[in-house]
């Protein structure tokens, strides 16, 4: 298995796991959107350099030229080029440009944001996910940030735990959508 950085011919296998956590977080206005038409906002924003490397950066686990899992994450700094970027392409997939797809903010001040993880269900269980999540404390020093922040559902006690496994503590919570969050965060 290898880690990489992700390239614009990466971004329909993103999307794809990205959908995965779209579907946890159960965003009201995401239920009422066509999702192709989303899909086309999230696939358009992760073929452009602003999501790959300039504001963000996106990894990619690859199992037999396959990929299998995808982390992306930012510095606080960068969110709102980061959601305005996405919100540019709502036009070109026939959406109305009125809509806002994420309103709260979720990352905090001076971190590295780990925004999104995810790993294809049929490759879980194999450490994919574990080495993504290693891979963060490169991502954020490259970017001068020395701690990581993310936000875990409070109904997904399981994950808050695999990150507390890896020294992630608790700072604080916020709401997104309509649900509650953990976040947190760990130095590096």
């Amino acid at each position: 298995m290898l880690i990489r950085k992700a390239t614009d011919q990466d971004s329909k296998a993103i999307v794809s796991l990205f959908n995965i956590i779209i579907d946890e977080m159960d965003l009201e206005i995401v239920r009422t959107l066509d999702r192709s038409k989303l899909d086309i906002v999230f696939q358009k924003s992760f073929e452009t350099p602003g999501f790959l490397s300039q504001w963000a950066q996106t990894i990619v686990a690859v199992e037999n030229d396959k990929v299998v899992g995808f982390l992306y994450g930012y510095p606080f700094e960068n969110e709102k080029k980061i959601n305005k970027l996405m919100h540019s392409f709502l036009q070109d997939a026939g959406l109305s440009p009125s809509i806002v797809i994420f309103s709260d903010p979720e990352a905090y001040p001076d971190e590295w944001y780990l925004n999104s993880i995810a790993v294809n269900p049929k490759y879980q269980g194999h450490g994919i996910g574990s080495k993504l999540l290693t891979a963060t404390a490169d991502l954020a020093a490259n970017q001068n940030k020395n701690k990581i922040g993310l936000n875990v559902d409070w109904e997904n006690p399981r994950a808050e735990a695999l990150y507390h496994n890896y020294g992630f503590k608790n700072v604080g919570q916020t709401k997104l959508g309509d649900h509650n969050y953990n976040h947190l965060q760990k130095s590096i």
